[in-house]
């Protein structure tokens, strides 16, 4: 069944624009004292307990959410602006991000309440950390194709098997996971899984091997269950039949900011080495480059609107994420290509230099995180009735 791709024409409201005025005195009070440093932030790990608290405590964290829970009852447009604000610097966000971008999401329509009583506030205050267990070593990012077992045992189900490329779970105290219930079906190859909250800290039988990607970083894992045990009262949702909330789940991922800023940093430092008054040749080039993010933004703040709205837009959001990470790969290349005449003696040089090496060695898992580009355009295939 094919369907319409509908970008909704959206503008951000008077109050996400008031609200990023101040984001940025915040962000600007974080580096005068030390916090971090946007030049060298890309090189860290994005670790930093502290400066998540104080994000809570302004209230940006779960700002979309029940104020029951600690949230702020706000718009996904200023939800949107507090994300790329934070991501135009490389803020140290990654303690709390997941956790407010989904895992919340995902507790609020499904847990039960006394679990949405007890993580959900902790996770306003920048206190829990969430990693999604869905990719698996055998299958990657084909999802129908999971088959880490969930199987019943009393009081609930024993997992066994193994998740891969799981950014942070080696920090992570919870995993929202999806694992398989039952076998599928010839008419529905989506029947048989089920999603998951698995207490990443005090479970008995999960072990976390990392994944280190070219720069050396941490980031990535892969997670092995091994007869780990999960209450019945931590299935989220309806047992095998948790397909439709994954890809619900995958809207709220592969739709923000986040998708194409990840290398923002290169195109910055480009336009501080090319100077205030680049040759024709610069001119031209940063001009596409921002024309290009320019409409990765506005589609990007159109699947927020349609988010705010109630919508699933999880065929749209699937197209802002492919273009997205193509455009934020291909960043590295062309600002090289550009900077190709710069005074290699210049001081305005060395932090490009620095950080377009970075780049380039990560532009690779930026297609890995949040679906890989095959799986995305068959979501985009089938959608359009192409598949």
């Amino acid at each position: 069944m094919s369907s319409a791709i509908q970008f909704d024409p959206i503008r951000l409201p008077p109050e996400a624009e008031a609200l990023r005025a101040e984001v940025r005195a915040f962000l600007n009070e974080e580096i005068a004292a030390g916090t971090f440093d946007p030049v060298t932030a890309p090189y860290r790990d994005g670790f930093n307990p502290e400066f998540s608290r104080r994000v809570g405590e302004r209230g940006w964290i779960g700002m979309t959410w029940p104020k029951k829970y600690g949230g702020q009852e706000r718009s996904f447009l200023e939800r949107y602006v507090v994300t790329e604000e934070f991501r135009a610097v490389s803020a140290p966000t990654r303690v709390h991000f997941t956790a407010d971008r989904q895992s919340g999401p995902v507790l609020i329509k499904y847990a039960p309440d006394h679990i949405k009583d007890d993580i959900l506030p902790r996770i306003t205050r920048g206190e829990c950390c969430f990693c999604i267990g869905m990719s698996e070593p055998g299958s990657g990012s084909d999802l129908f194709a999971a088959s880490t077992r969930a199987t019943r045992t009393d009081g609930g189900f024993l997992i066994n098997g193994a998740k891969v490329w799981t950014s942070s779970a080696h920090r992570a105290d919870y995993m929202i996971g999806l694992f398989r219930t039952s076998a599928s079906t010839e008419e529905n190859r989506r029947h048989g899984l089920t999603q998951f909250l698995v207490d990443m800290k005090n479970t008995k039988g999960i072990t976390v091997n990392p994944i280190h990607h070219m720069t050396g970083i941490h980031e990535f894992n892969e997670v092995v269950f091994e007869d780990a045990f999960v209450p019945e009262e931590n299935v989220l949702g309806e047992v095998d039949s948790a397909w439709k909330q994954a890809t619900s789940e995958l809207a709220y991922e592969r739709s923000g900011p986040e998708r194409f800023l990840e290398t923002i940093y290169i195109l910055t430092e480009l336009v501080r080495a090319l100077g205030d008054k680049p040759d024709t040749r610069g001119a031209e080039g940063i001009g596409r480059l921002v024309a290009q993010l320019h409409t990765l933004r506005r589609m990007s703040v159109s699947v927020n609107g349609m988010l705010q709205a109630g919508k699933e837009p999880t065929l749209e959001g699937s197209i802002v994420k492919d273009l997205g990470t193509n455009w934020e790969q291909d960043l590295p290349a062309k600002a090289r290509q550009l900077a190709a005449f710069v005074d290699d003696d210049a001081g305005n040089r060395a932090d490009f230099d620095e950080l377009l090496r970075f780049a380039t060695m990560i532009a690779p898992k930026l297609t890995i995180q949040g679906g890989t580009r095959e799986i995305l355009r068959g979501i985009i295939a089938r959608g359009l009735g192409l598949r």
